[in-house]
């Protein structure tokens, strides 16, 4: 008895120390059942929210929609005739390919999804660092038809929906209609989606007529469509091919020998020129530069427009973008002949909105062609004047409008280069006022070494233009802007002085119906009374001054004209271009748009602007003009209550003086004393009584020009041609030539005079002054 017990004993002794490690599993297990339980609430609860996804859904095309402004659908980005292939038609050669690149196990996936690619592609990525994708055909159609590629979009509750619908889509459908799904539906580069519409692109070809080489590109390409793209990337579409056809060896579809002597094909091999592909569709045609933003802006947001089936909602304004596109190409427009070129920006300076734009004329029917009013390579002349001189001096050194300014012989500092206005003429003191209107060159820069160029550059910058760092002087009469940027920087002198960035996009709803709106960007860059009496000024550059050809009577309106010249350099070695100018600008707004034109040829060396084409951006900005006055409420501006206008001058409140100042009297506004802050470079402060802007105040040696002069041309009211508002073509325009080969920016209606004594002065100080600035 006493044996038994104390065997009893010893087994409890025993199985009480079994009963720790019993607990720790049955701990372990309970908490693996939680996270299960909890992982497949969380699953149920992602996945009911899950956007439904039906049969068009599946058999639709990735394509955008792009809608207008008003909400009117206009295009979609991609192939609009689609070839839709069944199941029966697809060659087993191109599903066996498609299969051994994208999905091996394809068939074997009762789920939709494959455990163990999930398992390799998260190894992967923790071993390397990369992020692979562990998709199967079925979760890329998923995403395709109804989830946008957006990087940011990638969550965990994206993932879990995309699976619950993988798992439906294969639970409804067959494999082989899984996969005619996918093979119409992926983005094949160029606009073109799915692979029987791409065969005809790149082929010309049915799916049925392929060779083994074709179809291997074919079904390597939805991978990265851009970058295995045989016209744009060769190299890479045949590496990309090879891949395919080593997948097709290794899936046992194919011999070695077979995918050997396909790779020995060339991958140009049967291809179509690609100018064979014509754009023919007219609203594309009309809407082509706008598009091309858009989709650079949809990209830059994190989508890709051509997979994501987006709806984007643009702020294009479809009418007048058509109207736009019809008087640039009319056969009986302002232009006097197929090669001259244009660059033409549209903006709302209320908001930012980009409302039309226009890249080019007579350009055929070319898909996403340059775009020239973004394009940011020619100087702007003159209509930097009111962003760089005078706009500066209002607003730091509180200049009235009457501000006497000097109109004689100038050099820049640190150089013996002269600067000359048009007319090689100088008409002495004057107001602002005049020299602004008149466009006269020596008083902008005298204002802007006054104001100092650092401070200038800062002005402009609150404007969305850059001034390079090595400018000299001379850029206060020109830089390389773009027509949009001028277009964007006039707004604020519109709109009270706030800058909006342009904007192209207003919202995006992605193909789960989630919307995002956007607003642009904007800051104060300069003080209302600033924009004011700068909008007052320019209101006389149409009824006085250089574009008395683009004067629209009772339409209250604002602008600049400015015209640049060639360098002596350029003169000397093609002669023929004396007497022609490089680039015509015309820029002006209203309360309700802001536009911004630039006129000329591409080959500017070879050809340039001559006799009456110089007149071109004007009168095309009257025409444009014209048109968008019948969209608008012809509203003048309201002066701010810190503005005064005595006579036809204004000044800040406190600082008018007690009788009126006439324009291009020699008076200034003396009676009142101000401390106006100018400054040269090195800080030194002037305390003005309204001096002259004549006074000695220099910048220093590394700002200043080291070009020759920079001539303003005279228009006269003529609206026939001749120099009606840029000219220079008369006798009467003879110019100085650049002194500088290195340097951009000066003066000279054509060059036709032999430059000034000192001209042929390179001063290593003196930056950006060698294409002449005509006006």
């Amino acid at each position: 008895m006493n044996t038994n017990d104390s065997r009893k004993a010893r087994r409890n002794r025993v199985s009480k120390k079994r009963h720790p490690i019993r607990r720790f599993f049955k701990w372990v297990f309970l908490a693996l059942l939680a996270v299960l339980l909890a992982g497949t609430a969380l699953f149920a609860y992602y996945a009911k929210d899950a956007p439904a996804i039906t049969l068009e859904k599946l058999q639709s095309g990735g394509a955008s929609t792009i809608y207008s402004a008003e909400g009117q659908e206009l295009t979609k980005l991609g192939s609009e005739n689609r070839t839709y292939v069944t199941s029966d038609k697809i060659p087993g050669s191109l599903k066996n390919a498609v299969v051994s690149i994208e999905d091996r196990r394809f068939y074997q996936e009762f789920l939709g999804v494959d455990p163990i690619r999930i398992l390799s592609a998260a190894v992967q990525n923790a071993r390397n660092d990369t992020l692979q994708g562990g998709s199967t055909i079925t979760q890329q159609l998923v995403k395709l038809s109804v989830f946008s590629t957006k990087a940011s979009d990638q969550t965990l509750r994206r993932k879990a929906q995309e699976a619950w619908l993988a798992f439906k889509v294969t639970r409804d459908y067959s494999k082989d209609q899984v996969l005619e799904f996918y093979i119409n539906k992926v983005y094949m580069s160029n606009g073109v989606y799915g692979m029987a519409t791409a065969a005809q692109y790149y082929f010309g070809k049915s799916l049925n007529q392929l060779d083994l080489p074709q179809i291997a590109l074919l079904a390597g390409m939805p991978q990265a469509p851009e970058s295995y793209d045989p016209y744009k990337n060769p190299a890479k579409a045949k590496d990309r091919r090879d891949t395919v056809l080593n997948a097709m060896v290794a899936n046992k579809k194919i011999t070695a020998a077979q995918a050997a002597q396909a790779k020995g094909t060339a991958i140009t091999d049967g291809l179509q020129p690609q100018s064979a592909h014509k754009n023919n569709d007219e609203t594309d045609l009309v809407l082509d530069p706008y598009l091309k933003q858009v989709i650079d802006d949809v990209k830059a947001k994190g989508y890709n427009p051509y997979i994501d089936n987006l709806k984007i909602y643009t702020n294009v304004n479809y009418d007048i973008q058509k109207r736009l596109y019809d008087l640039a190409n009319a056969e009986d427009g302002v232009f006097s002949n197929d090669l001259m070129q244009t660059g033409v920006a549209i903006t709302n300076p209320n908001n930012g909105q980009v409302v039309a734009m226009l890249g080019g004329r007579k350009l055929g029917n070319v898909r996403l062609a340059l775009n020239r009013a973004v394009t940011a390579d020619r100087s702007n002349g003159s209509t930097m004047k009111p962003i760089l001189d005078y706009g500066p001096a209002i607003e730091y050194l509180n200049w009235p409008t009457s501000e006497p300014v000097s109109d004689t012989a100038y050099t820049y500092p640190g150089t013996n280069i002269q600067l000359y206005d048009w007319d090689r003429q100088y008409m002495g003191q004057m107001t602002m006022r005049r020299a602004l209107v008149q466009s006269r060159n020596v008083p902008a820069i005298r204002t802007l070494e006054k104001v100092g160029l650092s401070r200038a550059s800062t002005f402009a910058s609150g404007l969305g233009i850059s001034i390079p760092s090595s400018a000299g002087l001379s850029v206060g009469i020109g830089s390389d802007v773009s027509p949009l940027q001028l277009a964007a920087a006039y707004s604020a002198f519109s709109n009270g002085g706030t800058y909006y960035k342009p904007q192209y996009i207003n919202k995006i709803i992605t193909a789960d119906g989630v919307a995002h709106t956007y607003s642009t960007t904007h800051r104060q860059a300069m003080k209302a009374s600033t924009a004011y009496m700068i909008t007052d000024m320019l209101k006389g550059v149409f009824t006085s001054g250089t574009a008395t050809a683009a004067n629209i009577q009772g339409l209250y309106q604002a602008g600049k004209t400015g015209t640049t010249d060639y360098d002596s350099t350029t003169l000397a070695n093609n002669p023929a271009l004396n007497d022609t100018v490089r680039d015509s600008w015309m820029a002006g707004y209203t309360q309700h748009f802001s536009v911004a034109i630039w006129t000329g040829y591409d080959a500017a060396n070879k050809r340039g602007i001559a006799g009456a084409e110089q007149n071109t951006a004007i009168l095309f900005y009257r025409q444009i003009m014209s048109y968008l006055a019948e969209k608008q409420t012809n509203t003048d501006w309201k002066k701010p209550s810190n503005v005064v206008r005595s006579g036809s001058e204004l000044y800040l409140r406190g600082t008018q003086p007690a009788t009126a100042v006439t324009p291009g009297s020699s008076s200034s506004s003396s009676q009142s004393s101000r401390n106006d802050g100018s400054s040269s470079e090195d800080g030194s402060t002037h305390n003005s009584s309204s001096s002259s802007a004549s006074s000695s105040s220099s910048g220093p040696g590394t700002e200043s020009s080291s070009s020759s002069s920079a001539n303003e041309s005279q228009p006269s009211t003529d609206t026939s041609g001749g120099e009606g508002g840029q000219g220079g073509n008369s006798s009467n325009s003879s110019q100085g030539s650049s002194a500088s080969s290195s340097s951009n920016n000066t003066g000279g209606t054509g060059g036709n005079t032999a430059p000034p004594t000192g001209n042929n002065n390179n001063n290593n100080n003196a930056n950006n002054q060698g294409s002449s600035q005509t006006e």
